[in-house]
């Protein structure tokens, strides 16, 4: 008799998720500062390869939700068995990125180098443990209560791996050098191997203690079962357009959040230790949030509660810019709210996903749990990319490197760019939500008595 849904469950989610953030975090929170400063390649050259590699993307996250959906269903699930094939190559390839061995080597090696790794990891080996991963969670329970759960404690696993990885990294890596705070290299990459092993563990719990219990079947027999049909589907659903384009603004800002803080703590600062207190301000924010996602979510709708912590994180980042403390502390704190804020659309976020897939569901009379996933899987690399090749160019704008970093104007620009990037970013995540995204708490209620009556044939 298959065990009902309960903690085992959520607990085995969310360190599903911890697997995914150890590398996920480190690659975009870390990878700009680690190859601008100790690899020593131009900012603008790795946000142009990040950017690169979501073309191929294009193709592999497709790819994968339609192996997903073909795939049969197992004894052991139709999407988990998939987390324990690739835990081994996703966490290695990702340690193969950070080699601070090599950065003696030529500029073209080098770029080389980061080029496939960063591919081998991000285009390949992660996806094809992510889109099963976050396909899974329709497997897992059909409750929309059940799923709003998972999506909290899978966001309560990616705050505990970013606050790891954030707050750690600061505190160990880092040695002052003439008078500033700068990144070592083979600490980093020792850090990196750490991580790597951490993340295969925790996707090994993820595999043992999660069950899939709502058997989705193959689809490889159904109606319309191609590539063409499924992306025409995805071109004229509104409600997927709509969050892939959320998905892109929103990682835009909170990625751009993320990896400037590598750069305004440490050099317009001068104090990484604030670095790691605020991504454990960060965590205990996220706690708090997880308590009370589900009920707000429940009472006023997970897109309506999404845009109004949207518009408080665009604020506080609008306050910063003109404010500009001098304070490390103050600044901490501020943007302390805006990480609450954020969290608050981080923990519903996955609901929405599910959200979208019943809606396709009804709409096109297919379920396809792991192409609708592939292709917003795919948006959220675009807008991790899109930050990464932003920041990179703004960096190289501002005439950003580690032996000017002192000037004013460099640490003005880069005060700029970590705080009206965000505030555009998430402006346009809450106005997409609203005025554009069409499922609304009625018409996801209506979605959900819809397909129940469906499959219990009306009963």
């Amino acid at each position: 008799m298959t065990k009902p849904f309960g903690f085992r469950d959520k607990l085995g989610y969310l360190l599903g998720d911890i697997g995914n953030d150890f590398t996920f975090v480190l690659s975009s929170t870390f990878l700009l500062k680690f190859y601008t400063d100790v690899m020593g390649v131009p900012a603008a050259v790795v946000g142009t390869i990040l950017m690169i590699a979501r073309f191929v993307d294009a193709f592999t996250d497709v790819t994968m939700g339609r192996i997903c959906d073909k795939s049969k269903v197992t004894k052991n699930g139709k999407f988990k068995p998939w987390i324990l094939r690739m835990c081994g190559p996703v966490a290695l390839s990702s340690f193969l990125i950070y080699q601070s061995s090599l950065a003696d080597m030529p500029l073209p090696f080098k770029i080389g180098y980061l080029f496939v790794t960063y591919i081998l990891w991000g285009s390949i080996f992660y996806t094809t443990i992510n889109i099963p991963y976050g396909s899974m969670a329709s497997a897992i329970s059909a409750e929309p209560g059940d799923r709003q759960s998972l999506s909290t404690y899978r966001s309560v696993g990616a705050s505990v791996a970013g606050v790891v990885v954030g707050a750690l990294i600061p505190l160990i890596a880092y040695e002052e050098v003439n008078g500033i705070m700068v990144l070592n290299g083979e600490i980093f990459t020792s850090i990196a191997g750490v991580f790597s092993v951490l993340a295969i563990l925790s996707y090994i719990g993820c595999y043992y203690l999660v069950t899939e219990r709502v058997e989705i079947p193959s689809s490889a027999s159904e109606k319309g079962n191609n590539v063409i049909v499924m992306l025409k589907n995805a071109i004229t659903n509104k409600a997927l357009v709509s969050i892939i384009a959320a998905s892109i603004v929103m990682l835009l800002a909170q990625m751009t959040l993320q990896s400037m803080a590598n750069y305004v703590f440490p050099i317009y600062y001068g104090n990484t230790t604030a670095q790691s207190v605020s991504m454990l301000i960060m965590l205990a924010g996220s706690l708090l949030v997880a308590a009370i996602a589900k009920p707000i979510a429940a009472r006023f709708g997970k897109a309506e509660v999404a845009v109004v912590a949207s518009f408080i994180a665009a604020g506080v980042c609008l306050l910063l810019f003109f404010l500009r403390p001098g304070n490390v502390w103050a600044y901490v704190a501020l943007q302390s709210v805006c990480w609450l804020s954020l969290g608050v659309f981080a923990m519903i976020s996955w609901a929405l996903i599910t959200d979208v897939i019943d809606y396709s569901e009804i709409k096109n009379g297919v379920r396809e749990d792991g192409s609708v996933y592939a292709l917003y899987s795919f948006a959220r690399k675009l807008g991790q990319a899109g930050a990464a090749g932003l920041v990179g160019a703004m960096l190289t704008g501002i005439g950003y490197s580690e032996l000017n970093a002192v000037q004013d104007s460099v640490k003005e620009g880069i005060f700029n760019i970590s705080t009206l990037i965000p505030a555009i970013g998430f402006t346009l995540l809450a106005l997409v939500l609203w005025f554009w995204y069409p499922l609304h708490k009625k018409q996801v209620d209506e979605n959900v008595k819809i397909l129940r009556e469906r499959r219990t044939g009306g009963k």
